[in-house]
Order: C-alpha cells, then structure tokens, then sequence
C-alpha cells in the first residue's frame, strides 16, 4: 500500500484489529523500501520503532532527539509518530520494519536476536511476532514446529511461550512484544 504522505509503499506484514484503517488501528507491522531521502508520515497518538534490515542504513532526524543512525545492526530505534522526522539515506535504498502501536492503549519492545546453533526466547506480552532478518531458522513451540525464511514473520497471540530456535548457520530475528497499558 502507498504510504500515509504518498511519497513510497509499504508492505503490511499484520495489523490489529483486522483489517484496521491507518486512522484506527491499535497496533501494526509493515516492511517499506526507502529509496530516498526524505521524511515519515506523520502519527498521531503512535509510537514508532524502525529496524533497518537491508542495506547501508539511513540518518533519523525525529523533532526534538538527536540525529539517530539506523543501520542492519543497530539497535531498534524507537520515537513518538507524532513528531516530524525525514530520513537520509547513507548508500542506496534501504529496507526498514516498522512497528507502530497506539500510545494510549499498548506499548511495544523490539530487539534484535542473533541465533547460533540453538537459541531459546521467552515471550511474553499480548501479542508477539518474530521476523527473521536473517535465516532460515526454525523455531518449535508447545510440539508447534514452524520454518522461517528470511523476511518471514510468526505470530503468536497467546504468549507468554518459551520458543526453540535453531539453525545451520548464524541468523538474526527481530522480535516483536506488544503489551496492554
């Protein structure tokens, strides 16, 4: 879909409730590709976090907080949606995850998660979602068995769950927990 100021697309990985308007939604995960400089749409009453997955990265100037440098590994980087914030591109086009939850009724925690051999994750929250950054990983839960390539995304809606990650070679999750207030 185009995004809210019309300037790129995104791609909407999940929403809650289904089928939610951009205006109503209580939270929403998308992907977008940034191919240019220049700035974010607008949230009000939302609060952002972006994880570069792709590409060299870009500077974050958000209204108000310093210049932020968003790269695949960098920390999640979390700010107000409300607040103006342009973004430029260090080299060539960028692929970005962007979490989204409205402020008055949840909050969310990002992390990325570099897996080894084995790796185990705790969840907790109301609803979860893990998206491999970097894989195929597969990930048991409960005798529930999933295999997740990369830009593949699970999600839970009955946490908490304890989660057996494991793969072949080195990989990166990026896990998602949204919370009630």
């Amino acid at each position: 879909m185009r995004w809210k100021n019309g300037l790129g697309e995104t791609a909407e990985i999940a929403i809650a409730p289904a089928g939610s308007a951009l205006e109503r939604f209580d939270w929403r995960i998308s992907m977008a590709r940034v191919e240019a400089a220049g700035p974010f749409s607008t949230f009000a009453g939302i609060d952002r976090t972006l994880t570069v997955l792709d590409g060299a990265g870009f500077r974050l100037a958000v209204d108000g907080q310093p210049v932020a440098e968003l790269t695949p590994r960098s920390a999640p980087y979390s700010f107000p949606g409300d607040r103006a914030a342009e973004a430029t591109l260090l080299a060539g086009a960028v692929t970005d995850l962007n979490v989204m939850t409205r402020r008055d009724r949840l909050w969310h925690h990002v992390g990325r998660v570099v897996t080894g051999a084995r790796t185990s994750l705790a969840l907790s929250g109301a609803t979860a979602l893990v998206v491999c950054a970097q894989g195929p990983v597969r990930v048991a839960a409960a005798g529930a068995v999933a295999g997740l390539g990369t830009l593949d995304t699970l999600l839970i809606d009955q946490p908490p769950v304890l989660l057996d990650v494991t793969a072949a070679a080195p990989g990166q999750l990026v896990v998602i927990e949204i919370h009630r207030r």
